[in-house]
């Protein structure tokens, strides 16, 4: 569906992207990340079409951004970051004229407004003026705008940017339901919504891909977490007899207990080879307080390649 292949945007002596490529599927639901001036917005934009690449290519759908810029944008669904709307204009009438840009045929329009509407919920403030709403209510216009014509792929950026609790909890199910019919593009600085609705994480910083991974993959544990009390001779025998592991990592030592993050071969998990560790240590003498498998968070995973 989408394809980015080595995308490069310069400003002068600035490089804003640096050589960034990654493959979306039909369907998928892919969060975008980064701390600010990351790179994210620049992505977007250019995957909209809005600002051209120095280099690199972009194919949507079998299209080239560069060579048909415009068949791409009827594609797409667009929520800027800071959602640029008419604030003279009533709701309807905004979301009308908005409809028509679209190209949604005049026939059609009356009903696309009125189902963007009942989807953002928005009726009651469907004949007020623009400028009355509060800023979240203006998010919903936006996000109502950018769904009218029927997108294939949705890209929004900061969607849940001045929205309540509840509102935060419509927004990812409109997401889900879009993500039925549409690619979703998701960037935001709020990393439980990356968690709630997406598929997948991609992760930039300082204008470069850091890191792409489908969340479950994210989620899985990849150490043991191990707490004894015994001497460092018997835990080093215990571990040297489980062939599966690959390192150690001393975490803490005092003088009762001793912590361990244990990473194994190939793609042997914690859970597989937690029995075979306890028998291990047990049979040196070791007395075994905690087991675990490592919980990884997205928030955790975010400050480690933040880091890097």
């Amino acid at each position: 569906m989408i394809n980015v292949n080595r995308l490069i945007r310069t400003y002068g002596d600035f490089t804003a992207i640096d050589d960034v490529s990654f493959e979306i599927a039909q369907g998928e639901i892919v969060g975008l990340l980064g701390h600010n001036g990351a790179g994210k917005t620049t992505i977007m934009k250019m995957l909209t079409g809005f600002l051209e690449p120095t280099s690199g290519s972009i194919t949507i759908d079998g299209l080239d951004i560069r060579e048909q810029r415009e068949a791409i944008q009827r594609k797409i669904g667009y929520l800027p970051e800071n959602c640029p709307v008419y604030p003279e204009m009533t709701v309807i009438d905004y979301l009308n004229y908005a409809a028509a840009l679209h190209g949604v045929p005049e026939a059609e329009r009356l009903e696309r407004v009125r189902e963007a509407i009942t989807k953002t919920e928005l009726t009651e403030k469907a004949t007020q003026f623009i400028n009355t709403l509060s800023r979240g209510y203006r998010q919903r216009v936006g996000v109502a705008q950018s769904l009218l014509h029927h997108p294939d792929i949705l890209i929004l950026d900061e969607p849940t940017n001045g929205l309540d609790p509840s509102q935060v909890q419509h927004m990812r199910n409109l997401i889900k339901e879009a993500a039925q019919h549409a690619t979703v593009i998701l960037s935001t600085h709020i990393l439980q919504e990356v968690q709630a609705v997406c598929d997948r994480v991609i992760i930039v910083r300082a204008g470069q891909k850091v890191l792409d991974s489908r969340m479950e993959d994210l989620r899985s544990a990849s150490r043991l977490l191990v707490t004894v009390q015994a001497e460092p001779g018997k835990v080093d025998a215990a571990l040297k007899e489980v062939a599966e592991i690959q390192s150690v990592k001393q975490l803490s030592d005092d003088s009762n207990r001793q912590s361990y993050a244990l990473t194994f071969r190939d793609q042997t998990g914690p859970q597989q080879c937690a029995p075979v560790v306890a028998s291990a240590l047990l049979e040196q003498g070791c007395a075994l307080y905690a087991m675990q498998p490592e919980q990884r968070t997205l928030e955790s995973i975010f400050l480690e390649t933040a880091a890097r």
